[in-house]
């Protein structure tokens, strides 16, 4: 199949309504991890390759949600005990030192501001030169 058209996907789904959506939930998939049906030897981007495994009758509407039912749960990485007491010495040592940088108005000369309200101060106030 040289080129994907989206003739050649209708022929498997009812509408373009239901393939946009059939074709936005499999490049979801492939950017989850999910293994393609078809080969990708161009290097094809995941929404052409969707577009071919609609148009192949690979992915359909009641297989795509197989698809999503079967694949496997995220696992969060887990940390063993010494990692877990290793970063929390490095958290408590990071918060135990306070603030590194002292808040100040040095270097600041050029910019007249009213320190009450955190606003410029107003040009009438200044005298004129």
């Amino acid at each position: 199949m040289a080129r994907v058209t989206v003739e050649d996907c209708l022929k498997n789904v009812d509408s373009r309504f239901s393939l946009v959506h059939l074709a936005v939930r499999r490049v979801l998939q492939l950017r989850g991890g999910v293994p393609l049906t078809t080969a990708n030897t161009k290097g094809n981007k995941e929404v052409v390759m969707a577009l071919r495994e609609i148009a192949a009758d690979k992915i359909t509407i009641d297989n795509i949600r197989e698809i999503e039912e079967a694949r496997p749960a995220p696992v969060e990485p887990t940390l063993s005990a010494p990692e877990t007491a290793e970063l929390k010495e490095i958290i408590e040592e990071a918060v135990s030192f306070g603030p590194a940088v002292e808040v100040g108005t040095e270097g600041f000369s050029d910019v007249d501001m009213d320190l009450e309200t955190d606003q410029p101060a107003d040009e009438s106030d200044e005298e004129e030169v």
